[in-house]
């Protein structure tokens, strides 16, 4: 059975199946967790389970022990998703029992993202240009260009990149139609001359986004599927970031293409401290154009960093003379 493009042949087909339509019918993008399941499937199949009372707790914790994961959060979303599941199965009475007994991992302090400054940035973007081309990959570098200059200097989701069509860009008016993202939203985001460059000559030596078919991906090595978030992670993870060779300060994790959001996100505050803007004030605006549902998610992004407070530091020296010559010693 079928589901989000995804196939399951185990003794849970079916349901598996009509939980993670249901999960997308509320409005859950449930990716990730179909992708999990999907994994369940596949050893339910190999280890030739025929029957829903087979599922044991042993079967389970096999199954966790089979895929291992680095991090203690990656270990607990995955074992998340497969109890989250079984207690459907209880709710509508297909289970008595949960055969799910594991524990969750105990996580660790959480790690700061790396945040990107220009400088690395840059150096970031030519090594992507210099990336050789490949039988299924050509134009390699340069739409790899294309891809970490737009996820960097807008700050989209790898999805989002990984999905825009030849429709979604408005060269002329400079704008960017990200549709049906997470939680379902979509949403207009305006760039700025410089990646208007970056894409326009995308555009001109891309031969497939010549074609000018407003359904044809953007960003794609053939013409008809997009460049996929696996490959733009492992592009950034295996042949760039080891070569750039930057330093991750303690307590701060491996660079991510996610980190990339952040380090957009971070930017923007930065500048407006810069600016004389209160942050307050357009925080809003920073989370309508991340595509967050508000605020409280966009803060998230927001890291403090030396620069950060320095830059708070200054502005309350500024408007509070008084008060920070009474504390100087």
């Amino acid at each position: 059975m079928t589901a989000l493009g995804l196939t399951f042949h185990s003794v849970l087909a079916e349901p598996i199946t009509i939980y993670v339509k249901a999960k997308c019918t509320i409005g859950c993008r449930f990716a990730g967790e179909a992708r999990a399941l999907r994994l369940f499937d596949r050893f339910l199949v190999a280890q030739r389970v025929a029957t829903v009372d087979a599922i044991s707790r042993d079967v389970i914790d096999a199954f966790l022990a089979s895929r291992p994961r680095p991090e203690a959060r990656s270990d607990n979303d995955l074992l998340g998703t497969v109890r989250r599941f079984f207690e459907l199965m209880m709710a509508q009475q297909v289970l008595r029992a949960s055969p799910v007994r594991a524990t969750r991992r105990r996580e660790g302090p959480c790690r700061r993202p790396f945040l990107f400054n220009m400088a690395q940035m840059r150096q970031l973007l030519e090594m992507s240009r210099l990336l050789p081309d490949r039988n299924r990959g050509p134009r390699r570098g340069p739409t790899y260009y294309a891809i970490f200059a737009v996820l960097y200097g807008l700050g989209l989701r790898i999805g989002e990149v990984s999905r825009l069509t030849v429709g979604d860009l408005d060269l002329e008016r400079r704008v960017l139609w990200i549709r049906n993202s997470k939680f379902g939203k979509s949403r207009l985001v305006p760039f700025g001359p410089r990646l208007e460059s970056v894409l326009r000559m995308h555009v001109e030596q891309s031969r497939h986004a010549q074609q000018r078919s407003p359904a044809a991906p953007l960003f794609t090595f053939n013409g008809h599927r997009g460049v996929s978030p696996n490959s733009i992670r492992n592009a950034f993870r295996d042949h760039l970031i080891p070569r750039l060779g930057f330093v991750v300060p303690p307590g701060t994790r491996r660079p991510r293409v996610h980190d990339l959001r952040h380090s957009f996100a971070v930017g923007a505050l930065l500048r407006w401290y810069r600016a004389g803007v209160d942050p307050a004030v357009r925080l809003p605006h920073l989370s309508t154009f991340l595509g967050h549902i508000n605020p409280s998610a966009t803060a998230v992004y927001l890291t403090m960093t030396e620069e950060l407070l320095d830059e708070a530091n200054r502005r309350f020296s500024t408007f509070a003379p008084h008060a920070t010559a009474e504390v100087t010693p």
